[in-house]
């Protein structure tokens, strides 16, 4: 007994070790644009062996999948996906104890189960592109499709070894003023996966969990060799120096994220292209049992080596209609989503404009219309853009309707931009943006300006207002006398 008690000991602790490791190693590594992914297997659940990834190697979304295939191939088909909203190598080098530290990790329940489970593998460097495809990869392999869930909602479901589940459990990420509201928020992230093991373990049914992000939080501090070894004055000035090139770097890549890190979805009619759609995500969400189920459509739009089905689209002078074409979404086998714009003079501006008529959504002979040509237009030259395009937050998408079928559906569609007429070749045309000149803030500071001016006009006036004394009492003198009318 005492040395299969060894043997179990040494099994966790080089289970760990490896795990805490890898992390360390690959700490000094560039993290731009490449986030860790983590899958184990529930206690008593073996996996076939997989060779890790060398040192600096990052993983694309072909060697992703074929890792998740292998895996599920096996493995038990009840995944539980953790998708974070960012999350790089550096999160855990610094909050979960690599480096002795082990009372100050922010990881004890991720940790306890990567010990308990029999084969964990650790992907450190994953291109963010292919974790942000995970979604649409493992919805591929398990022929489902997935369910976005809390941990209070995930006990009173039902899961069943034989058929297989992808259940989506959506982690917060942010940096405030200090680095200390990520360690808060990792910290209250490792309870929810706490939370959704315990629940699991309780329903006895085997699962695979998968625990990634959409995209990098930060890149690696780049401290050049020589600031390394020209001693500790040089080194203490590029670390003082670090919450700057931070801000710098977010700023770089918030303009390569605008830029497009991914080519627009591009329809052609007679080799020319005449419609352009692009956007940072597309979602829909209905409405079922009073609970809004969502499903993310980006990863089956957009990506690498992502080619969507465009049959049913046409363009021309006049009209423009572009259909995107999905299968199993939200439990329909069929699902489309439909862009249709126009365009005409109007003798007003005295110049032609297009407008979003309307985007459709029909699924198993359902549809479901929103009307958009109230509020996305743009002169029919440029291409429209908007930062946010919802039918439920400062919408500008509503059911045509009050019963169609469109008011059990939600659409959201972030960094959005389309044009659908007058394109020169794959690129967008100057963009007209839905922002007005009148913004909140400028309103805000027009009202207190304005403000400001009634308060110093009034004191201005209350002031030319005073009078001074025109009679002075003399000790001297007779005392003045003021008759009463005066």
């Amino acid at each position: 007994m005492a040395t299969v008690g060894t043997l179990q000991l040494s099994r966790i602790s080089a289970c760990l070790t490896v795990f805490l490791g890898v992390l360390n190693i690959l700490k000094t590594g560039n993290c731009d644009e490449q986030v860790p992914l983590i899958l184990w297997t529930s206690e008593g659940i073996s996996l076939p062996s997989q060779s890790p990834p060398t040192a600096g190697h990052i993983i694309g979304q072909q060697q992703l999948a074929s890792y998740l295939e292998k895996a599920l191939n096996v493995g038990p088909r009840n995944v539980v996906l953790f998708l974070q909203d960012k999350m790089s190598i550096e999160d855990f080098t610094m909050y979960g104890g690599a480096f002795g530290n082990k009372q100050d990790s922010v990881f004890p329940n991720l940790e306890s189960a990567l010990t308990s489970s029999s084969s964990p593998l650790v992907l450190p460097a994953v291109s963010w592109p292919a974790s942000n495809a995970v979604i649409g990869q493992l919805q591929d392999q398990l022929d489902t499709s997935p369910l976005y869930m809390d941990p209070e909602t995930l006990s009173q479901l039902r899961l069943n070894a034989s058929s297989p589940a992808l259940l989506v459990f959506r982690l917060p990420y942010g940096i405030g003023a200090d680095l200390m509201s990520a360690k808060e928020i990792l910290s209250g992230n490792d309870e929810v996966i706490g939370q959704v093991l315990s629940t699991m373990k309780t329903q006895s049914v085997p699962y695979t969990a998968i625990y990634t992000a959409l995209q990098p939080s930060r890149e690696a501090a780049s401290l050049s060799m020589e600031a390394g070894l020209g001693g500790g004055r040089s080194l203490l000035q590029a670390r003082g120096g670090y919450r700057e090139r931070e801000r710098e770097r977010e700023r770089q890549r918030r303009i390569k994220e605008r830029a497009g890190i991914y080519g627009p979805v591009e329809f052609k009619q007679e080799e020319e292209t005449c419609i352009l759609l692009w956007a940072k995500s597309l979602s829909v969400h209905i409405l079922r049992s009073g609970r809004w189920e969502e499903h993310d459509l980006t990863p089956s739009t957009f990506g690498e080596g992502v080619s969507p089905k465009l049959h049913g689209s046409s363009c021309d002078k006049t009209k423009s209609r572009l259909v995107l074409n999905y299968e199993n979404v939200l439990g329909h086998s069929s699902f489309k989503l439909i862009f249709a714009m126009s365009q005409r003079h109007y003798k007003v501006s005295a110049r032609r404009w297009f407008t979003l008529d309307a985007v459709e959504l029909e699924y198993d002979g359902t549809k479901a219309t929103f009307n958009g040509s109230r509020n996305i237009y743009a002169p029919a030259e440029y291409s429209y853009r908007c930062e946010s395009v919802t039918s439920f937050r400062w919408p500008l998408l509503v059911p045509r309707t009050s019963k169609d079928p469109a008011n059990q559906w939600r659409v959201s569609f972030e960094d959005f931009q389309i044009q659908g007429f007058n394109l020169t070749g794959s690129e967008f045309s100057y963009a007209s943006d839905c922002a007005g000149f009148f913004s909140p803030g400028i309103w805000m500071g027009l009202m207190t300006s304005l403000l400001m001016v009634l308060v110093l006009t009034y004191g201005l006036h209350m002031i030319m207002q005073l009078r001074t004394m025109d009679r002075f009492d003399d000790p001297k003198g007779p005392a003045i006398s003021v008759p009463q009318t005066e």
